[in-house]
């Protein structure tokens, strides 16, 4: 056994390496070791933490995830107000401000943009280099201390890289990743949606048991320190980011000094056009004057600065007319409303459905067939329905009532407790059947390829399976003479069907449907168990040891596989020669030694030997990161055969290429 100052040396060594690490991966986007290596660090200062809870400090790590829920948020008065920022709509309105600066502090002078995030502004505050205290902006004088919730955002450093004390204000928001994911799990649940993600991540931020705000996957941008950064030897704010970017925080990337109003206006045409790539909403642009004295000398007014402005993008809306309201049935029998709508262009696409979520929804807004409605895209994302043009309701229209019995089955629907969504609770339900092979064969689960969905409703159709075990007893003379099925499509399918039979045990936990294991979980319980046995006698317990897995998943697992239907198909897919075991590597000293551990690398044209997926898999494994664009975070660019733009683009930047057949001799060693 160490003694204490071994142990309080060893933990002092596995702070520095995490905070180090943290730093790497979610501010610089530069991963320094792969994820295996991390967890086994986190897991190995966790262990310690629990037999000498003395050795617990502020600044630790595992601090990221509160214990008990919260009773409520304490107030919080901010020692510098923060100030909201006027608003500009249109050129005319920007020039004006630029006018109104000139003619303050005459022509000497420049401005900083900014992206405006569309998230819930927060204030950041340090004592010598630890984070101390994080609270909302409330009514810009007095906020709440969310402090808690704020430590599990894993973005925001919780000891600086240098000793400072030091307020620093920002965005916390919400990715359209995680919003996306958050809305489809919601509704899977029966739960209202979100409207769109700052709705979402202020309604995170604001939960009193942090590990729901934890599992909410919240990013940050910094942006400023209270009362400016004079104090630490800064005079402008172009200076000051670049500084709270040396201090550990992120800061948007995408920022520029602009020399006059003209080149503001470019900006703002650049990023009104290339809005929709990012993967975080924006609604809009700050501007900026540069200076401090500059600053200074403009004032504030008593709710806002005399030297800024946020220019609004104008809400993309448009009205259609609702054709029809069809009823689906998803994989957990949640039966969803969708409007059929004449299409219309919203966004930069063509929208002709929209998702209704549920029979709340449609009462509240009273959505009927024939009406013409006001739709935009929520969060730039998912088309909506606003609201009703009542003026231009038809006669006769008639108010949208749900169905008493499922749509597919004719089962009897239900309300679950206080669930908004109706479900269907038949588990034969053939609807419900259908959405579960989909996911189960889908490109991120078993990926069966061939195996579309006009082939899965044909199989179903003419009784060939029942569920996912029986895709495994499948003959290819029994498919050969299925319509639009020959001997050669029947043929490639049986063989995609044998590959995915070698596929590692989280992408089966994933392709079983196991309510609220998404990709990520199956892939965390997979590493931990090893086998489906190991999995299936797992208790709630065992399951929440696993760094990130909570209550709601656990319980989840365990309640899924005490069905005995569950452990006949388990047992059915075993029979068939299905794969049960994990087979991602973790020895992490062979992690550390792979050639892409810790890189970031793009795959590019077409491989011969493996699809894009199975390449990124195999990367990832090894400790990779696959990305999507190659920018000079990029490490490694694998090019095939006819590679495009960005094998140009990697030449240009002098990144590292590699061919398919050096990528696959270094994944043979």
């Amino acid at each position: 056994m160490k003694d204490k100052k071994d142990l309080e040396k060893r933990v002092a060594e596995l702070n520095k390496l995490l905070h180090e690490y943290a730093y790497a991966y979610y501010v610089l986007d530069k991963p320094l070791v792969p994820d295996a290596v991390y967890d086994q660090l986190m897991l190995e200062l966790m262990e310690i933490e629990k037999e000498h809870p003395e050795l617990v400090y502020p600044d630790s790590p595992t601090q990221r995830v509160g214990g008990k829920p919260l009773e409520g948020f304490k107030k919080v008065t901010h020692r510098y107000p923060m100030l909201s920022l006027s608003n500009a709509f249109n050129e005319e309105e920007l020039r004006d401000f630029d006018r109104k600066i000139r003619q303050a502090i005459g022509d000497d002078y420049n401005y900083v943009c900014e992206l405006k995030i569309d998230g819930l502004a927060i204030a950041l505050r340090y004592e010598n280099g630890i984070f101390v205290q994080g609270a909302t902006r409330g009514d810009g004088s007095v906020g709440e201390d969310i402090t808690v919730n704020l430590k599990t955002i894993k973005d925001i450093p919780l000891r600086l890289r240098e000793p400072v004390t030091i307020e620093v204000r920002g965005e916390a928001y919400m990715p359209k990743k995680s919003f996306a994911e958050l809305n489809r799990e919601r509704e899977e649940n029966g739960e209202d949606l979100f409207a769109n993600p700052r709705n979402a991540a202020a309604g995170s931020l604001r939960q009193l048991d942090p590990k729901i705000t934890a599992s909410r996957n919240l990013a940050t941008f910094i942006y400023g320190i209270g009362g400016n950064g004079e104090a630490f030897g800064i005079d402008n704010h172009a200076q000051m980011l670049d500084y709270l970017e040396t201090l550990g925080f992120r800061v948007n990337k995408e920022r520029a000094v602009c020399e006059t109003i003209d080149d503001v206006l470019a900006f703002i045409e650049k990023w009104t056009e290339d809005r929709p790539n990012l993967p975080y909403e924006i609604d809009g642009i700050v501007i900026k004057v540069n200076r401090f004295a500059q600053q200074e000398e403009l004032g504030n007014t008593v709710k806002s600065p005399r030297w800024a402005i946020a220019y609004k993008f104008p809400a993309e809306e448009a009205s259609t007319k609702v054709l029809d309201i069809e009823l689906t049935v998803g994989r957990t029998g949640v039966v969803t409303p969708t409007a059929i709508l004449e299409p219309v262009k919203i966004a930069g696409s063509t929208v002709s459905r929209a998702s209704l979520h549920n029979e709340d929804l449609i009462r509240e807004k009273d959505i009927r067939i024939g009406d013409t409605v006001i739709v935009h895209k929520a969060g730039d994302i998912i088309p909506e329905v606003v609201r009703v043009i009542f003026e231009q309701r038809p006669e006769g229209t008639v108010p949208f009532n749900m169905p008493e019995h499922c749509p597919a089955c004719g089962s009897q629907l239900v309300r679950i407790d206080d669930e908004v969504a109706i479900r269907c609770v038949n588990p034969s339900c053939p609807a419900q059947i259908a959405e579960g092979i989909k996911h189960f064969v889908s490109r991120n689960a078993m990926n069966i390829d061939g195996l579309g969905e006009k082939i899965t409703e044909l199989l179903l159709k003419e009784n060939y399976i029942r569920d996912v075990a029986d895709l495994y007893y499948l003959k290819a003379e029994e498919l050969a003479k299925l319509e639009r099925m020959g001997e050669l499509s029947a043929s490639n399918l049986i063989n995609a069907i044998e590959r995915s039979k070698e596929n590692s045990l989280e992408r089966l936990l994933f392709g079983l449907g196991i309510r609220h294991v998404g990709e990520k979980a199956a892939k965390l319980i997979a590493q931990e168990f090893g086998t489906m046995d190991r999995v299936m006698e797992a208790t709630e317990e065992e399951l929440m040891s696993i760094y990130e897995i909570g209550e709601k998943i656990a319980k989840s697992v365990v309640s899924y596989f005490k069905k005995e239907e569950a452990k006949d198909l388990i047992n059915r897919l075993k029979a068939a020669g299905v794969n049960m075991t994990y087979k991602g590597k973790k020895n992490t000293e062979a992690l550390a030694q792979s050639p892409f551990a810790g890189k970031t690398i793009v795959l590019t044209g077409k491989l011969e030997r493996l699809t894009r997926n199975e390449a990124k898999e195999k990367i990832e494994e090894l400790g990779g990161k696959v990305t999507g664009s190659v920018s000079k975070k990029t490490d490694l660019v694998i090019a095939g055969a006819d590679a495009g733009s960005k094998l140009t683009k990697a030449q240009e930047l002098g990144i590292e290429i590699w061919d398919e057949n050096r990528f696959m001799e270094e994944l043979e060693k």
